[in-house]
């Protein structure tokens, strides 16, 4: 047949215009049945008001954020991190330059900036070393030695993906960083790369618990006994949501989750608000204590400043007991800390900044002489050099971020961690959304990112004067007031030196 016969196309015809008004009176159909639904309904009066145009609203505020994201918000005014930041990130993940021209975009005349305070004669390239070792945990078995500055903060498995765990543990090792575990216990996938871990004991202790929700010495021991853990953290509180315990929704809670914590599949995780064996600050170094001697390593605490008298307690009561008794570091979280999922009450209304609470933090640790005994390590959106520099000059020994190696695994803010959409294949666990975080790709993205962190840190502290980033001190930077003049950090939050 060398044609198509005009009955052949006839036929066609009539198909495809049978179908288009199929489709168009379905399509009509379903609207007028909307219509109906919208206007006899009495819960939402814009849709009562008006049918169908009503469900624009709904759609436009979706799309709102994402519109605000890459087209109207400036490059500094967006929260909870704005584009001059996730860009800086996405091309230090990328191994890309980011030498910059014609000058800054920061607006140094806002009040609380901070500006570092370059000296006359710079630290020449050949005078420079980098970060040097710290030993935390000098009375452990097992003391943990290293030049790590910067660090991947904890992100459990089930708040995020088995992929972007996968990038995060190969990141670290990559770049010589350590990484958190995070509270939902330590899985297969966080020992896979070798790398040095903190394990996390959370306030619902998975991993490491009894049948009575107890922490189970045991477990705690066969934990401890792998070669990638490191050290040991007791979360107490964390900066977005102080004074309440972690949150996974049930949707997030697969088989192999459920299975590493030790709760039924398919129900939400919600730990306690705070340790119930724990009421006082005797009962809290009683239990690092055991830690310590259960496993051997170096044990800490992870807090966020509200209330802070405790401190001089507990600090008061370290100096009676012995420098022993110290936690061997402690990890300060800002209020202004991040989470996959937390009430909005505790994320925007509690708990102090860290700008302010760790400058609390390292002073009582003055006080009492134990500066150099317990170990800081500053935590909350810290995600930039200057951010890594500022919290060097407060005197945090160590950074440690969560968001920002997110960022450098892809995420691109899209705030859907708790609903297991998560489109970049990061926070959810979702085969079809993880198919698109490749784990070796973006474990050099990671380990990019934390390498390019390092020397851009050293800028600005040989700017300074200094030869290695930690010896960067507060009257390195100053910040700028409501008046519109700056005062030197050292003024604003002053050093004590003064052992009690």
């Amino acid at each position: 047949m060398t044609g198509s016969s005009p009955g052949y196309l006839i036929s066609t015809l009539e198909v495809l215009s049978a179908l288009f008004i199929f489709i168009v009176g379905a399509v009509v159909a379903g609207l007028i049945v909307l219509c109906i639904v919208d206007v006899v309904q009495t819960k939402h009066a814009i849709r009562r008001n008006y049918p169908i145009i009503g469900h624009f609203r709904y759609f436009f505020e979706w799309l709102g954020a994402y519109f605000r994201q890459y087209f109207f918000a400036m490059d500094r005014e967006e929260l909870p991190f704005n584009r001059a930041e996730r860009s800086w990130i996405y091309r230090a993940a990328k191994g890309l330059d980011n030498i910059v021209a014609f000058g800054l975009t920061r607006d140094l005349r806002r009040p609380g900036a901070v500006v570092f305070m370059n000296c006359l004669f710079p630290t020449l390239g050949e005078d420079a070393v980098p970060a040097l070792p710290i030993t935390i945990g000098p009375y452990c078995r097992k003391p943990y030695t290293t030049s790590a500055l910067f660090n991947i903060s904890a992100m459990s498995y089930g708040a995020i993906s088995k992929p972007a765990v996968l990038a995060l543990s190969n990141g670290a090792r990559i770049a010589g960083a350590w990484l958190k575990t995070g509270e939902g216990g330590v899985s297969p996938h966080h020992l896979h790369s070798g790398g040095d871990l903190v394990f996390r004991i959370g306030t619902a202790k998975y991993g490491v618990r009894s049948d009575d929700a107890e922490l189970d010495d045991g477990l705690l021991g066969t934990v401890a006994a792998h070669d990638n853990i490191k050290m040991i953290e007791l979360k107490l509180s964390q900066g977005a949501k102080p004074g309440k315990g972690g949150i996974l929704p049930g949707k997030k809670v697969t088989h192999k989750i459920a299975q590493i914590r030790g709760i039924p599949m398919g129900c939400d995780s919600i730990s306690p608000n705070r340790h119930p064996d724990i009421d006082n600050i005797f009962e809290l170094l009683d239990l690092l204590a055991h830690m310590r001697d259960v496993t051997g390593n170096p044990v800490e605490f992870k807090t966020v400043l509200g209330a802070s008298g405790w401190l001089d307690e507990l600090f008061a009561e370290v100096v009676r007991s012995g420098d022993q008794s110290a936690p061997d570091f402690i990890t300060i979280d800002g209020g202004d800390g991040g989470t996959g999922a937390a009430p909005m009450s505790l994320i925007d209304d509690v708990g102090l900044t860290l700008k302010e609470s760790l400058a609390m933090l390292v002073d009582a640790l003055d006080r009492y002489g134990l500066r150099s005994r317990t170990r800081v390590v500053a935590s909350g959106k810290l995600i930039t050099p200057a951010n890594v520099a500022w919290a060097l000059c407060m005197g945090a020994d160590f950074v440690a971020s969560a968001r920002g190696n997110m960022f450098a695994l892809g995420c691109i803010q899209s705030l859907q961690c708790n609903k297991n959409t998560c489109p970049t294949g990061v926070a959810t666990h979702d085969p079809r959304l993880q198919r698109g975080l490749v784990p070796e790709q973006k474990a050099q993205r990671v380990a990019n990112y934390v390498a390019n962190i390092n020397p851009e840190v050293g800028v600005i502290a040989h700017s300074c004067g200094v030869e290695e980033p930690r010896q960067l001190r507060r009257h390195h930077a100053r910040m700028i007031l409501q008046s519109g003049s700056s005062a030197s950090l050292s003024d604003l939050y002053r050093d004590v030196s003064t052992s009690v």
